[in-house]
């Protein structure tokens, strides 16, 4: 028996790799103009997902295009919501007019990672989501503050895990300014994803096994071997019994 899994991608994001990734994932999570992508983009990678039977999702970052939303900023709870809000629903409106409907929200870069750790940004972004559509499906890091406080409120929520990123003890990702937070050789992230998919677990850079929930596999657009990732993890994964579908 197949037993599904989705496979996500942050696109939108002008890497010039779009059609090829959206061919071999489930799940599309499109820059909605704050840190990267306009409207002219978000409307051509919408219409390239529902080609693609891909499903849509808005991927809403920090307002800092020219650090790529890598950039924690201190923003107020009220401010979170709005620049969640503007872009998500910036996204809806898009998606409408192609006769197409949000299936989730992933919150970029360091956004997504402080929501996982921060129990305030984490309630917010869920606040944010839960106002515009309560059906809106949360992706956010396995194990994470992202995940608790969107079930709090009621939103379904997916776990996210990642094919292309290392992981710490405590569960979160190695941060970028280490160098080896980014997994580059095909084989070793097939390794990782067949690890958390299959047995519920994660070798740390540290080599200690993690449990992990994976529900959602995430490979980065913006990834050198993007491309090349994708095609390789759907392929293994078709191979070990599993059927890449949207959550």
């Amino acid at each position: 028996m197949l037993v599904s899994i989705d496979l996500n991608c942050d696109l939108g994001e002008g890497c010039g790799n779009d059609d090829e990734l959206m061919k071999n994932i489930s799940s599309a999570n499109i820059a909605c103009g704050f840190h990267a992508g306009d409207a002219g983009m978000m409307k051509r990678t919408v219409e390239l997902a529902l080609e693609n039977n891909v499903a849509i999702g808005a991927h809403p970052g920090y307002d800092d295009r020219g650090n790529f939303g890598r950039i924690e900023k201190n923003l107020s709870r009220e401010d979170l919501v709005e620049i969640v809000s503007i872009q998500v629903n910036s996204l809806a409106a898009i998606s409408r007019t192609l006769g197409a409907k949000l299936n989730h929200v992933k919150p970029h870069g360091s956004l997504y990672n402080r929501s996982a750790r921060d129990i305030e940004t984490a309630a917010a972004i869920a606040e944010a989501i839960k106002l515009i559509d309560p059906n809106l499906i949360l992706f956010g890091l396995s194990g994470s503050h992202s995940i608790t406080e969107a079930e709090r409120i009621g939103l379904i929520t997916a776990s996210e895990v990642f094919a292309d990123r290392t992981y710490i003890n405590n569960g979160s990702l190695t941060p970028r300014s280490e160098p080896d937070a980014l997994i580059k050789a095909t084989e070793d992230s097939i390794e990782q994803v067949l690890n958390m998919v299959k047995y519920g677990r994660v070798r740390t850079t540290n080599k200690i096994m993690i449990p992990i929930i994976a529900e959602t596999i995430c490979i980065h657009g913006d990834g050198e071997n993007a491309v090349e990732f994708a095609r390789s993890i759907n392929k293994a994964l078709s191979e070990n019994g599993f059927s890449i579908e949207n959550p």
